[in-house]
């Protein structure tokens, strides 16, 4: 009687508990068939890490996948722009900028024979941006010009800056350059530093 109860155990035992591979940590083992549900559970277990890792290794692949594209794209063998340098030697481009924004140091008036341009102590020439801080209008100039002596306040007032209006009271003289803003005007013959009259608010605007 044991002899069959042993065989029917072991024929149990072939039968429902031979671990197969499609189906291990996928269903319950029977009872008593070494483990039960804690195999199973162990078994679950192992299989969602061996999940995850895989998953994982994916995730890296696609990765490695995408840093290599982005490194085989076309744009990134085209040549990257270059800066000038400053010693390039485009002096064409560069010698304007160079000019912007300085003023006259000292500031000078001139006859028609004098050049327009930065006014300096060794470079004396005549200022051609100036402008009034009484009234604030651009000074204007006219080369082998002067003022006629019947000329005010009133007439400057009136008919600045419009030349077709001024010439009525400018008089021919060679040499001579004519200056006026709305409030003041001169007539200059010589190269005159500025600061020496005191009456003129003209400043220099800046080359």
């Amino acid at each position: 009687m044991a002899k069959d109860l042993d065989e029917l155990l072991d024929e149990v035992e072939s039968k429902f508990c031979s671990p197969d591979p499609l189906w291990l940590g996928m269903v319950e083992r029977p009872r008593g068939c070494g483990g039960g549900i804690l195999s199973n559970d162990r078994n679950r277990a192992e299989a969602k890490e061996n999940l995850r890792s895989t998953e994982t290794l994916t995730k890296e692949d696609d990765l490695d996948s995408l840093i290599t594209e982005i490194f085989e794209e076309p744009n990134f063998d085209k040549k990257p722009f270059k800066l000038k340098s400053k010693s390039s030697g485009n002096t064409s481009v560069r010698a304007p900028i160079q000019g912007l924004g300085k003023s006259c140091s000292p500031v000078y008036l001139g006859g028609s024979t004098a050049s327009y341009g930065i006014g300096t102590n060794t470079s004396q020439r005549a200022c051609d941006r100036l402008r009034c801080t009484a009234c604030d209008f651009r000074v204007v100039s006219y080369c082998d010009y002067a003022w006629d002596k019947s000329c005010d306040y009133l007439f400057f007032r009136n008919n600045m800056p419009e030349f077709h209006k001024l010439r009525t009271k400018l008089v021919k003289k060679k040499g001579t350059r004519a200056y006026a803003c709305q409030c003041s005007w001169r007539a200059v013959e010589e190269l005159t530093d500025l600061q020496t009259d005191h009456q003129l608010r003209w400043v220099c605007g800046k080359h």
